[in-house]
């Protein structure tokens, strides 16, 4: 070995321990000026918005205070968790029914399915609400006997079938299987197919392979976008106001409508809305712990463990 190679062995190696040479694979962490001084005003900014908001006359946050357990509150967030849960149950049934359908080998399956989620998403959900509200315009009457101007069996009026809350349920819950009928066939197309094939050749149904073989896998594609779905659907059915469906943004309108206390009861409502979002984001992450066993994904025991983790990882925390 000549002297080049070995100086350069020599300056590839660590310094022995306890010597006073520097090692040669010492990672150093330059000064970032910029970053500080990016932190500082960002921590200025939300130290001089907090306070204006605290010593803000115009906010009543006493009126705040009375108004946030209200009874009347309360019940209008009651109707909507109500709403948000039969909502998203109704959607993620139909949306792994429609999916179901897209992935079929019949066309006219495949045909009717493409036809709703093309009606639904190219479609504002606002419109949809309204239309479901009137639809006793179209039809006044709902009955079931024969079709095609056969005798009916039995009628209800339509206006006193499809009060407010069942259009709003209507319209959420079509329109969100709309929405979930992709995210179930991305999450199916996911899994291999040899896997199905592999099932297949063991004499397994094909019921039997959705449910025990493709299902299972799907599910850690799944769940993350129906969580942020879930977590959408609380803060959407805000629009069922339109309909008087007696949400919570309905019931904090009419208070405010009385008392003409518009910022602070609509404060009330954003203090709930946080709330439960909130809720709803810490259960999509247990959700998500719990179907990403298995598939190599680490996964912190706490809340904590993960952000001390994402942290350390992004050079915040060091």
């Amino acid at each position: 070995m000549d002297r080049t190679s070995d100086e350069r062995v020599r300056a590839a190696d660590p310094a022995p321990a306890g010597s006073d040479a520097p090692q040669a694979n010492r990672i150093s962490h330059p000064v970032r000026p910029g970053r500080w001084l990016a932190a500082g005003v960002v921590a200025l900014v939300l130290v001089w918005l907090g306070w204006s908001i605290a010593i803000n006359p115009n906010l009543h946050w006493d009126i705040v205070a009375d108004y946030q357990f209200d009874r009347v509150i309360l019940e209008g967030l009651w109707v909507t968790i109500q709403l948000t849960v039969a909502s998203m149950l109704i959607g993620v049934v139909l949306g792994v029914v429609v999916a179901l359908m897209q992935i079929s080998d019949s066309r006219i399956l495949r045909t009717g399915a493409t036809a709703y989620v093309w009606f639904f998403r190219g479609t504002p959900l606002l419109v949809q609400l309204i239309f479901w509200f009137n639809i006793a315009l179209i039809f006044p009457e709902i009955g079931l006997g024969v079709p095609f101007g056969g005798p009916k069996l039995v009628t209800w009026e339509t206006n006193a079938l499809v009060t407010g809350f069942v259009a709003a349920l209507l319209g959420l819950s079509i329109n969100e299987g709309a929405y979930m009928s992709e995210i179930v066939r991305a999450g199916l197309r996911a899994v291999d197919p040899g896997q199905q094939e592999a099932a297949a050749a063991l004499g397994m149904s094909r019921p039997k392979i959705m449910r025990r073989v493709v299902l299972p896998q799907a599910m850690r594609i799944i769940v993350p976008p129906t969580g942020n779905q879930f977590i959408s659907m609380l803060k959407t059915t805000s629009l069922v106001s339109v309909i008087a469906g007696a949400d919570l943004l309905t019931v904090a309108q009419r208070l405010y409508l009385t008392n003409f206390e518009v910022i602070a009861l609509l404060i009330v409502a954003s203090i709930w809305y946080l709330v439960l979002t909130t809720v709803a984001s810490v259960g999509q992450y247990f959700l998500e712990r719990r179907f990403s066993r298995g598939f190599g994904t680490t996964v912190p025991g706490t809340l904590r463990g993960r952000i001390g983790r994402n942290l350390r990882f992004t050079g915040i925390a060091r």
